[in-house]
């Protein structure tokens, strides 16, 4: 049984030298999928429509569905696939301490974590944008927040780019999930949240009746899939199911059936790259 795992492992392995010796769950993400069958994925349990965890247990969304494709490209079943929620403190530390085998949790590609991780991708362009109450009708922007109370979630820049470049007088609030954050603004203790406007769709699909992204994004972000920086072969096989995803059909189905029915504009694909 051992000698056939580790000759599945070597053929698929890109070069000679790594079939000269038994590969391992050290070795690169295809060879710890094809050893092990199983992979533990970071992603958020708390993002209606992109990733969450369901009150009977299950894992739904945009992002569960892009990981869980990944993952049936490398061989691996969803049944053998752990979940861990990885909050936005914590991914880079999830990947290179090795608690996660990639990160699919709504994880903006840029230049500071390309230092620390690797990306695949991207598969999927959006934007920072507001998520305000429906009849709060005078903020129509992040320069609208000056004086204002801003929520955003521990651990990311979102909050800190509209204080920066918009609203140096607003006044910034965070909690550890975005929930928290929502929960705040419906109860009026804030005045809007930031975040990824196709994040905060989700919470309107939740709460149409009392919640409206602004619908005028102010950044551009690319979420890719994070893993073990140099891991070559990994990114690439990630790469590979991604754009695969894209082409079938099922990244627009997915999309559709998650976001669609918040109202939420669809982008076109990303151009996917190995990053």
């Amino acid at each position: 049984m051992r000698g056939r795992a580790l000759l599945a492992v070597c053929l698929m392995l890109v070069t000679a030298a790594a079939c000269g010796k038994e590969a391992g769950p050290a070795d690169s993400l295809v060879a710890r999928a094809v050893a092990s069958n199983k992979l533990t994925i970071g992603i958020r349990f708390d993002q209606p429509g992109i990733s969450k965890r369901t009150v009977d247990g299950r894992y739904v969304g945009f992002d569960v569905d892009v990981a869980t494709y990944i993952a049936s490209e490398l061989g691996v079943d969803e049944d053998h696939i752990t979940w861990h929620d990885s909050r936005p403190s914590s991914r880079e530390t999830d990947i290179t301490s090795g608690v996660t085998d990639l990160m699919v949790a709504t994880y903006s590609i840029t230049e500071k974590r390309k230092q620390v991780v690797a990306f695949a991708g991207p598969y999927f362009d959006t934007g920072q944008d507001l998520l305000v109450r429906l009849r709060s009708t005078d903020i129509t922007g992040p320069e609208n927040l000056n004086g204002r109370k801003l929520c955003a979630v521990g651990g990311t820049t979102s909050a800190e780019q509209v204080r920066d470049k918009f609203a140096q007088a607003v006044q910034l609030v965070e909690y550890p999930r975005y929930q928290d954050c929502v929960t705040a603004l419906l109860a009026g203790q804030v005045d809007a949240v930031t975040t990824d406007d196709v994040i905060l769709a989700g919470y309107v699909a939740q709460n149409p009746e009392l919640l409206r992204v602004v619908g005028k994004p102010f950044s551009k972000e690319k979420y890719g899939v994070g893993l073990r920086k140099g891991d070559d072969e990994g990114r690439a096989a990630v790469a590979r199911a991604i754009q695969k995803m894209i082409s079938s059909g099922d990244w627009l189905d997915s999309l559709n059936r998650n976001i669609g029915p918040s109202g939420y504009r669809i982008p076109p694909p990303p151009q996917v790259t190995e990053q």
